[in-house]
């Protein structure tokens, strides 16, 4: 639990970021065009935000002070109004054994912080020491975290970055600064996937296993470390471990790139490289170019390729080939699919299978499954026909199939359930939304039937849903509820969606996203035009029962401001009133 009294301190290193030049050690710059640039469309892109190349600036100018007058520089550092505090910018020192020896916060100084940790319970002051010291020849290093701002109560991303440098008496420091920035860019990238490489090369295989640590360095914001072998066999993958272990030599992006072959002669014939491909992004449907940054590790003597792919700020979109069906379109299929099967039963099942019908077009297809979960239709894999399907589990650990059971079962006999699921032919799962019906065939058997869509666009059909379902378990059982909404593989968490619920005078009782929340009366709290957003949709819920508001929040683990649209009801439990809500980010979905 971290004291009150260390919450500035933890704010003013998180708004930190730090680079600086040994004078013992020289190191490629990560700015160099060779390591952080690729051609997109022909032309060259910037490495780094101009903020970013301003604030490894102002570090490196920093620790060129205290190389040359030692601990005689920290005077200035903390000097109000000066270039090394202004504004939210603010130059920090440690040593090596994690004491605080300048910072904005004067009553942080001479304190050990080694301890100290971010909401996810990753180490900062650990892993800021260890990004300068760690890797060998390598005395500097981006560290990247989550904290709110200061005042503020969202977590965000920080993106840090360290030197390690000696001083006239010999002594070593750590000097720092740092900044919110929830993207990845190509410096922060390539520092990555070089820290990756020599952990692989110095503990061999075992090395693996630091890659899936949620509380380690190499899980940050939308990034993960990735490992091929030279044939093509993927084995490191922390985001799908489902797919450790597959050959994914001849994997296609939404273009036909074989963007694994690509990857593999990036390293053959270069060492290094980046390799661009199009994938769709979480929650959407036309892809996206994804630019992945690879290096050679040496293991044994064998070969291996680590990399690390990201979407970047200036990555380009796909066009798009054709209007996705909407959430309502869809649930308007599987609605007329089943009075089909009321009438027909079985016999319907030809027309369902016939490829290019109004019930399999593309990547939609209508499936059929018994009440105890046994497939009797499922046109793109037949091995899950006569087969009980009740176990399956996602990527996730979602008992998906169980889930269709029990929305079919509901008082509605219908319902949404989201999921992780692989596109026909592909191997990586991707967000899957599909819309269940309970139906009874003219033998008077009970089925339910089903169809779903990749990528989904979210939009009010699927949060008046998920919303429902929710305030019905909240009225049922109260408080009793507040586990399975947080539950982040039951239904009420998918996607950038969540459910939260609060009480008439806005204390927040419920939110899986962001845990922090929790215990806070957030009455006060405004959007970022200045909306009280919370007062405005509970006093929605209290006055109309139900209500859509619309405010500027942020997504979990971003930065900036998005419009969400939210939906909230009022619920009443044994004399306790709730406001159980969920809402998604964006434009709202014209029809």
């Amino acid at each position: 639990m971290i004291k009150p009294h260390l919450l500035p301190i933890i704010f003013l290193l998180s708004c930190l970021a730090v680079h600086a030049q040994s004078t013992e050690t020289k190191f490629k710059d990560s700015s160099h065009t060779d390591e952080v640039s690729s051609p997109l469309g022909g032309v060259t892109q910037t490495a780094q935000q101009d903020s970013t190349k301003l604030l490894v600036q102002l570090v490196k100018d920093a620790s060129e002070m205290v190389r040359k007058s030692g601990d005689k520089a920290f005077a200035e550092f903390r000097q109000e109004g000066s270039r090394w505090r202004e504004g939210e910018t603010y130059i920090f020192v440690l040593d090596t054994e994690g004491n605080m020896l300048v910072h904005a916060d004067s009553s942080m100084e001479g304190k050990n912080q080694l301890d100290l940790k971010d909401v996810n319970g990753k180490p900062i002051i650990r892993g800021l020491i260890n990004a300068a010291t760690t890797v060998p020849n390598k005395p500097a290093g981006w560290y990247h975290y989550e904290w709110p701002v200061p005042g503020g109560l969202l977590p965000r991303w920080k993106s840090s970055f360290v030197q390690l440098v000696k001083a006239p008496s010999g002594k070593s420091y750590v000097v720092g600064s740092g900044m919110y920035n929830d993207r990845m860019e190509r410096a922060f990238v390539v520092d990555l996937v070089k820290n990756a490489q020599a952990e692989i090369e110095k503990h061999g295989k075992a090395a693996f296993k630091t890659f899936h640590d949620r509380a380690g360095p190499y899980l940050a914001k939308d990034a993960y470390i990735f490992v091929f072998t030279m044939e093509g066999v993927e084995i490191v993958n922390p985001a799908f471990p489902s797919v450790e272990g597959n050959n994914n030599f001849d994997m296609q992006d939404a273009q036909g790139k074989y963007l694994v072959r690509e990857i593999i002669k990036t390293v053959q014939t270069s060492d290094s490289g980046w390799v661009d491909y199009m994938w769709p992004k979480p929650g959407e449907s036309i892809p996206t170019q994804k630019s992945a940054y690879v290096r050679k590790a040496m293991i044994d003597g064998e070969a291996y390729g680590v990399g690390c792919g990201v979407y970047l700020a200036d990555a380009p979109k796909a066009a798009a080939t054709s209007k996705q069906m909407s959430a309502t379109e869809l649930m308007t299929l599987v609605r007329q699919a089943a009075s089909e099967l009321e009438k027909r039963g079985d016999k319907a099942f030809p027309e369902f299978r016939k490829k290019g019908s109004k019930w399999f077009q593309d990547d939609t297809y209508v499936f059929v499954t018994k009440m105890d979960g046994t497939g009797i239709l499922h046109p793109t894999e037949p091995d899950y026909e006569n087969q009980n399907t009740s176990d399956l589990k996602d990527v996730q650990g979602r008992t998906f199939v169980k889930m269709f059971l029990e929305a079919a079962n509901s008082p509605e006999a219908e319902g949404w359930v989201h999921y992780q699921y692989p596109k026909p032919g592909d191997i990586f799962p991707t967000w899957k939304s599909t819309f269940v019906k309970r139906v009874t065939f003219p033998t008077g058997e009970k089925h339910f039937v089903g169809a779903g869509l990749y990528n989904m666009q979210m939009d009010k059909a699927l949060i008046t849903d998920v919303v429902n379902r929710a305030a019905a378990l909240v009225e049922k059982d109260g408080e009793k509820a507040f586990d399975q909404l947080r539950d982040k593989k039951g239904p009420y968490y998918f996607m950038d969606a969540y459910v939260f619920v609060n009480t008439p005078d806005g204390m927040e009782l419920v939110n899986p996203a962001q845990p922090s929340l929790e215990g806070k009366n957030l009455l006060k709290e405004k959007d970022a035009t200045g909306k009280y957003a919370v007062r405005e949709y509970i006093e929605a819920a209290m006055k109309k029962g139900s209500a859509w508001t619309s405010y500027h929040w942020y997504k979990p683990g971003q930065n900036t401001p998005t419009p969400k649209h939210t939906y909230v009801r009022k619920v009443e439990h044994n004399g306790q009133t709730y406001v159980v809500g969920s809402g998604f980010y964006g434009e709202e979905q014209k029809k």
